[in-house]
């Protein structure tokens, strides 16, 4: 059993948070609605995970650097925090983007 893939995505999640608060990016800038958006998405890509397992298209790969434990089978412990992690990161990306083209339209003439 090895700890390290889950502790480099907390460690991911981590960052996603601290560059969330520095530039205001998700969280900071609408806490209930970036709840439910990042909720909507763990859930729908859970469901999606759930659904290619179900019908053998997704399976649990075998390495060392995860823990083992499984929320069900082929569903490793560490799915949900990669999941969480990427939807955030989408949702920090969204955040950048619209803040840039936002800043880079400037005052209209």
């Amino acid at each position: 059993m090895s700890l390290l893939y889950l502790g480099a995505l907390l460690v991911a999640l981590a960052g996603m948070v601290i560059l969330d608060r520095r530039f205001g990016l998700f969280f900071w800038r609408s806490a209930a609605r970036a709840a439910i958006v990042l909720a909507g998405g763990l859930l729908f890509f859970l469901i999606w995970d759930l659904q290619g397992i179900r019908f053998g298209i997704f399976f649990r790969g075998e390495t060392a650097f995860m823990t083992g434990w499984q929320w069900a089978p082929n569903l490793p412990l560490e799915e949900p925090f990669f999941l969480l992690l990427l939807c955030y990161l989408a949702m920090n990306l969204y955040g950048l983007a619209t803040r840039s083209l936002s800043s880079s339209k400037g005052p209209s003439s």
